[in-house]
């Protein structure tokens, strides 16, 4: 067989597959039922076992030092990397597919309870947002905590398989396999979270001062008696709202998808398609998060979201249309194994450039039609925002990454210790007087997204390089065709063609630095 007739081969045995599982998942997350949890299942199981053939990875192995074609080599080495993490017998992979659907079915329909009622996320998200009770906050805050305790001993189990696994193929554990197998270099990656939590220590020092001020008095107690549940969310991965700022009454009467549409078609993107096959709103048994798929990598793609009219809903918009237009705009007539973003952390690095925007006067202007005299009195208090917004994301980004290493290298130790000594030693936070609790387990990611959420800053770092680059050589402006054209053409088409690191640098002159993230964001002007 030739490397074209097996790369032919491949495509479109790949794709069949992807197809399978992309729509039973979004099924099972959209409708919560017990049989689409097990079509999902079964759909990932068959994917992962296509990948675990002994015989095709060492045929993969064989062409890729066969091939200087740079089409047919990205191929192969995105199947290198997709089947060495799969090379493992298929009761083993069945096993922990089985297990990680199933606690991910536990998230899509738990529901907390409140004073003896059921309360959704959104309920308690609102209650941490607006509400001065502090005996109620206390409780909303263990409440969207109680979950951990459903599944925490069935995702410890996931945990060790998982290890058990990459230990059978010659890693330390499952950490370590995933950074190779997600072509980041582990050393190189922490030792720029390191470097990045020593440079934003003080400015996020004096942050949390001003805010934690601003709480004690809202809350009419001591700064010392602060305690997770005075933040307005559970995890402390977000700004609490300012008194000077809530930008909630000017999205009254406004329609979400309407604002998201006529973003992007000022600059040259049409999601009207996207829109209409998209499930937007909240309702009984359905996921309650937010994400973007791409069902079958040619114009099929869809977002789940939970939307009410408020910023934070708007955020999600813009941030999973996002993902959507990289999605849909990928060059289709691209191999099927490239018709996907370079990376993780590119696709998350357009998200979130969009989700910026709703921390954009321009925009603000442009789109929810403030006046100028209201700009002019938001900027500073929008900048003063976002600033704060992005050093508490960053905080909780290095908060979950560096206790997720720890997960992996030690599952036995004392876990809900740990967690709480890495809250207060990067998020700063006070632990609640109960530390043995696993409330680290509430967190979805560590189930439904093992070693994902390092993309979610090198996103971030990718974000601050771009937002420079097209502001210092495409236009001031970012609601411009033109920085929409150069996204589709430098971004977005390539696809998974080239290397992250090599797309970022074909697009913005020079590769990942951190520094233009330390210069827009850590950095006291």
């Amino acid at each position: 067989m030739t490397i074209e007739q097996f790369l032919e081969e491949q495509n479109k045995a790949i794709r069949e597959l992807h197809i399978n599982s992309a729509e039973a998942s979004w099924m099972a997350a959209t409708t919560g039922d017990d049989v689409w949890n097990t079509k999902s299942a079964e759909a990932d199981t068959a994917y992962n076992v296509y990948f675990s053939n002994g015989e095709r990875f060492e045929e993969v192995k064989k062409y890729l030092k066969q091939t200087t074609d740079p089409v047919q080599k990205r191929q192969l080495e995105l199947l290198y990397s997709n089947m060495l993490e799969n090379q493992l017998p298929e009761d083993k992979l069945k096993e922990m597919v089985q297990l990680s659907t199933e606690l991910v079915g536990v998230f899509n329909t738990f529901r907390a309870t409140l004073d003896g009622k059921q309360v959704s996320e959104n309920d308690v998200r609102q209650i941490l947002i607006k509400s001065n009770d502090l005996e109620l906050r206390e409780q909303a805050w263990h409440a969207s905590k109680q979950i951990a305790v459903e599944i925490e001993e069935k995702l410890l189990t996931l945990v060790k398989k998982r290890n058990e696994a990459a230990s059978s193929l010659g890693f330390d554990n499952f950490h370590q396999m995933s950074f190779a197998t997600q072509e980041l270099d582990r050393e190189e990656i922490f030792s720029i979270f390191t470097k990045l939590k020593e440079l934003s220590d003080e400015p996020f020092r004096q942050v949390k001062q001003e805010l934690d001020e601003e709480l004690a008095e809202r809350f009419g107690i001591k700064i010392e008696e602060l305690r997770p549940w005075h933040y307005a969310d559970p995890f402390f991965q977000e700004a609490p709202p300012s008194k000077e700022l809530d930008l909630d009454p000017f999205y009254d009467g406004k329609n979400l998808e309407e604002l998201t549409t006529q973003t992007f078609t000022k600059m040259g993107m049409d999601i009207t398609d996207m829109l209409e096959k998209s499930d937007l709103y909240p309702r009984e048994k359905k996921n309650q998060h937010a994400f973007c798929t791409d069902i079958d990598r040619d114009g099929d793609v869809r977002v789940l979201s939970n939307n009410v009219p408020s910023d934070y809903w708007s955020n999600t918009m813009l941030h999973e249309y996002g993902h959507a237009v990289y999605f849909k705009y990928i060059d289709r007539s691209l191999p099927f194994l490239l018709r996907s973003p370079a990376h993780i952390l590119t696709t998350e690095a357009i998200a979130m450039l969009y989700g910026r925007f709703g921390k954009n006067p321009e925009w603000l202007q442009q789109f929810l039609g403030l006046d100028q005299e209201q700009v002019n009195e938001l900027r500073p208090v929008i900048d003063k925002s976002l600033r704060r917004q992005m050093l508490i994301a960053g905080r909780w980004i290095m908060t979950f990454v560096f206790f997720e290493r720890e997960l992996y290298e030690n599952p036995d130790q004392d876990l809900n210790t740990l967690w709480w000594k890495i809250v207060n030693e990067v998020q700063f936070l006070t632990p609640p007087e109960n530390q043995d609790y696993p409330h680290w387990a509430a967190k979805i990611h560590f189930t439904l997204a093992p070693v994902y959420y390092q993309n979610y800053l090198l996103g971030e770092l990718t974000t601050s390089q771009l937002q420079r680059y097209i502001e210092e050589n495409i236009s001031k402006d970012l609601f411009t065709e033109k920085v929409g054209e150069f996204l589709l053409n430098d971004f977005f088409k390539p696809g998974a063609l080239y290397n992250w690191n090599e797309k970022i640098e074909r697009a913005t002159g020079e590769k990942l630095n951190p520094q233009h993230f330390v210069d827009q964001f850590v950095t006291v002007k």
